[in-house]
C-alpha cells in the first residue's frame, strides 16, 4: 500500500495495512536543527503537503504599523476600513522567531459588528494550477491538503476575541449569529469555486475548539459550529470530497457534533489534563464513522525518552486500531521549541518505528 493510498483509505475510513502516522509541519523558521527530522519524515511518513484554498479572495483596505513593545516584541497595529468606519486590533509579534500574543480584538461591541457586517463579502477569482502541480509533486508519497481556513464560528471568535465572544453568546446572541452566516456564506462560495476548478477531495479547517467546554456547553458548539459547518462539509461531501477538522481542547462532551457535522478526520482526541476523553472512548464513538488523527501528546517529543513514547504508540494502536482502521498516529502539535530538533528526534523516530512495525 503507497502513502497516499494509506491515507486515503483513512480519509475514507476503509480497511488499512497498519495506521498512518503524519507529523504536523509548522517547524520555527530557520532551525537547521530540525533538519534530520524533516528527513526522516520525509522518508517514513504520509505525507501532506499544505494547499491555502484562501489564496483567490482580495483582501480588505487596511492599514498596518508597528510599534516597539519590548527587546522581544513589537506591536503589530491593523486598521480595516469598512463603509461604516474603522475597525481595530493589535498583536504581539516576536522578534525572535517564537509565537505571538493577539492583544485586541476586530469587534468589541454590537457598533464593532455592524461596521464589520458592512464589508462586501469576495468572490474568489484566479487560476488554481497550482494545486495541480503539488498533486503531481506528491505523487504517491501522500496527499494534498486543501485548508479552507477557519470555521465561521470559529473565525467570528477569533474576530470578538474568546472572552467577548462569550460575553456575547448571552447578551447579543443573534449579532454573533448574522457574524457567523456571513462567514459561512463567504466559505461556500470559497468552496464552490475551488470544486469547480477540480481541487479535491482533501480539504482542512479549523478553529471549532473556540467553542468547546468549559467556556461553552453542547448547546453553544451545536448552535455555533455544526450549525454554520455542516452546510460547508455536505457541500464538499456531495462533491465526492473529505474533510479534516482541527480541534484542541475538551471535546468529549462536544464530540457527537463532530459527527453530526460531518467530520471524516479529526485531530487531535486529547486525554487529561490536556483535555478529556481517552483513545478508547474516542475509539468507541468514531468507530466506522470517523478517522482519528492522534494523539501523542507533543511535549512528549522532547521530555519523555524513546521508550516511553515507544510504549505509548503501542498503546495508543491497541486502543484505536483493533478494526484496523480509522487511526493516523500523530503528534498533537507541530514541533515547537527552537533550537531543540536533535533533543525531539529520537522520540518522533520512536513514534514513526513503532507503527511502521504494526
Amino acid at each position: 500500500m503507497t502513502r497516499r493510498e494509506r491515507l486515503q483509505r483513512c480519509y475514507f475510513n476503509r480497511e488499512l495495512d497498519r495506521p498512518a502516522v503524519y507529523c504536523r509541519t509548522g517547524f520555527p523558521n530557520d532551525d537547521p536543527s530540525y533538519d534530520s527530522l524533516k528527513a526522516y519524515l520525509d522518508r517514513h511518513t504520509e505525507l501532506k503537503a499544505r494547499w491555502s484554498g484562501c489564496q483567490f479572495e482580495s483582501g480588505y483596505p487596511m492599514e498596518i504599523r508597528t510599534e516597539r513593545y519590548s527587546v522581544d516584541f513589537e506591536r503589530r497595529i491593523e486598521v480595516l476600513h469598512t463603509p461604516k468606519g474603522e475597525l481595530q486590533c493589535s498583536r504581539l509579534v516576536s522578534l525572535k522567531g517564537n509565537p505571538g500574543l493577539q492583544e485586541t480584538h476586530f469587534v468589541k461591541s454590537v457598533e464593532d459588528a455592524e461596521k464589520y457586517l458592512s464589508l462586501p463579502v469576495p468572490e474568489p477569482a484566479g487560476d488554481v494550477h497550482t494545486f495541480h502541480a503539488m498533486e503531481a509533486d506528491v505523487g504517491d508519497k501522500g496527499i494534498v491538503d486543501i485548508g479552507i481556513g477557519m470555521n465561521p464560528g470559529g473565525f467570528t471568535a477569533q474576530l470578538c476575541g474568546t472572552e467577548n465572544f462569550a460575553l456575547m453568546s448571552v447578551s447579543n446572541r443573534d449579532t454573533l449569529h448574522r457574524l457567523c452566516r456571513r462567514q459561512m456564506e463567504l466559505m461556500l462560495r470559497r468552496v464552490k469555486f475551488l470544486l469547480d476548478g477540480g481541487v479535491g477531495p482533501f480539504f482542512s479547517m479549523l478553529g471549532q475548539e473556540y467553542i468547546v467546554p468549559p467556556l461553552h456547553g453542547p448547546a453553544d458548539f451545536a448552535d455555533f459550529n455544526v450549525r454554520y459547518d455542516k452546510p460547508v462539509i455536505d457541500l464538499i461531501h456531495n462533491a465526492g470530497g473529505r474533510i479534516h477538522i482541527h480541534s484542541h481542547g475538551s471535546i468529549k462532551k462536544v464530540f457527537q457534533g463532530f459527527l453530526d457535522m460531518g467530520t471524516d478526520v479529526l485531530h487531535p482526541f486529547e486525554s487529561p489534563p490536556h483535555g478529556d476523553i481517552t483513545a478508547c472512548e474516542a475509539k468507541a464513538m468514531a468507530r466506522g464513522k470517523m478517522c482519528l488523527e492522534g494523539n501523542i501528546q507533543i511535549n512528549r517529543m522532547y521530555e519523555a525518552t524513546p521508550e516511553d513514547v515507544r510504549r505509548e504508540t503501542e498503546a495508543l494502536v491497541s486502543d484505536a486500531f483493533d478494526d484496523h482502521r480509522g487511526l493516523i498516529v500523530s503528534p498533537t502539535a507541530s514541533p515547537y521549541i527552537r533550537g531543540k530538533g536533535e533533543l525531539c528526534f529520537p522520540q518522533f523516530r520512536a513514534m514513526i518505528d513503532a507503527v511502521c512495525r504494526v
